[in-house]
């Protein structure tokens, strides 16, 4: 009676915090995952939950990931990626290029003094190139400690506030001293549909009949994609056998995005982001508080090259090829952050024109983010 409790428990608290920030703006500020990791964190830290409750978090942690993936790319627009603008195409390659560099010179000085460094180095590859959900998927596939994942989660969040507060207010003022200002166009851009629904935060209709069944319909088929990773799974050794389910299902769940029918399914990537809410307080309740309450700063200051030192390799880059202050801003947002900041960052700029350009690179991370983070952990590590 213990285990369906608890998982119908980490359901509804998780349902509830999605449906909270829907509705008031304050809390979605801070985000629905950011309040699931600050409940889980709480709830562990106080012993709230029964003895045996590991084995249930761990489940739902395992299963939450692998399911979330192909629903966050269900709905991306593998087409539309290729009217990028080459102003945009060039940026978006020299953010690629700049999250490897930043992160390889990080793992080169504290390969010794920070533990699994390699992993390390795949999951922030991921963050900073695709977002959270390719953080969270990594830390399944890389197999990284509940511990040092959450630490390393939390000084991303730190260096990520801060990289906000400065693009907010003064990173345009800055880099237009040493870039090209933007050239705005005389003709409004043209619509370039990126997902299903663009609205990345909205869950406004989700329950209406038709929306909710073609969205079971999308959880259906990423059972089905899971199953076959699962598959997969059993013909590879052991080692390899987290690696094999995640770009497994990546791939797999981008093929899917390719077919019109599961691609204009409204409401997949919502379902794929709340399962990814139920994965971060499941894995936030398991984390021994006693460890994290001590400083690792070796850590921390490797999280802090991967972000600061991407964008100072970012805007070299750019100065080299000439890429302008605006489309530099927006490309490294889109990576760093996601998708759903990208209009915030734009609105700050006063640039509405690079709205479109940064989600489709958002969007181009969430796909390739996977890759490159199991990529460069396994060379990293040798």
């Amino acid at each position: 009676m213990q285990t369906p409790l608890l998982i119908l428990f980490y359901l509804l608290a998780s349902a509830l915090l999605v449906f909270l920030c829907n509705r008031y703006k304050w809390m979605n500020k801070i985000g629905a995952i950011l309040w699931a990791y600050g409940i889980g964190l709480v709830i562990g830290s106080l012993h709230l939950l029964p003895e045996g409750s590991e084995s249930v978090q761990s489940t739902l942690a395992d299963l939450t990931v692998p399911l979330a993936i192909p629903l966050l790319l269900f709905s991306m627009d593998f087409r539309g990626w290729t009217k990028l603008a080459k102003t945009t195409f060039l940026s978006m390659i020299t953010a690629f290029v700049s999250v490897i560099v930043a992160v390889t010179i990080g793992f080169l000085i504290f390969q010794n003094q920070v533990p699994d460094s390699n992993k390390i180095a795949g999951m922030l590859i991921g963050v900073y190139t695709g977002g959270t959900p390719n953080m969270f998927a990594l830390k399944t596939a890389l197999g990284v400690d509940n511990n040092v994942f959450i630490l390393t989660q939390t000084y991303d969040m730190i260096c990520g506030a801060l990289y906000l507060l400065i693009v907010l207010s003064v990173g345009q003022r800055i880099l237009n001293r040493f870039l090209p200002p933007f050239k705005k166009s005389d003709r409004k851009p043209k619509a370039l549909t990126l997902v299903g629904d663009t609205e990345f935060d909205s869950f406004d209709g989700f329950f209406k009949r038709k929306t909710f069944l073609s969205t079971m319909a999308a959880l259906g088929i990423a059972v089905v994609i899971m199953g076959i990773g699962v598959g997969v799974m059993s013909l590879v050794n052991e080692k390899s056998k987290m690696i094999a389910i995640i770009l497994t299902i990546t791939t797999l769940g981008l093929g899917a995005s390719l077919i019109p029918a599961i691609n204009k399914i409204k409401k997949s990537f919502q379902l794929g982001m709340y399962l990814i809410v139920v994965f971060s307080m499941a894995i936030a309740s398991m984390a021994d508080i006693d460890k994290l309450i001590h400083i690792t700063p070796n850590l921390a200051l490797f999280v802090f090259i991967a972000v600061f030192g991407s964008l100072l390799v970012k805007i070299l880059l750019s100065r080299i090829l000439k890429i302008d202050a605006d489309t530099t801003i927006i490309t490294s947002t889109a990576m760093i952050f996601s998708p759903p900041f990208v209009p915030v960052v734009a609105g700050a700029l006063k640039n509405k024109e690079i709205i479109i350009s940064g989600i489709t690179v958002g969007l181009i991370g969430y796909a390739l983010g996977n890759y490159l983070g199991i990529t460069i952990s396994l060379v990293l590590g040798g």
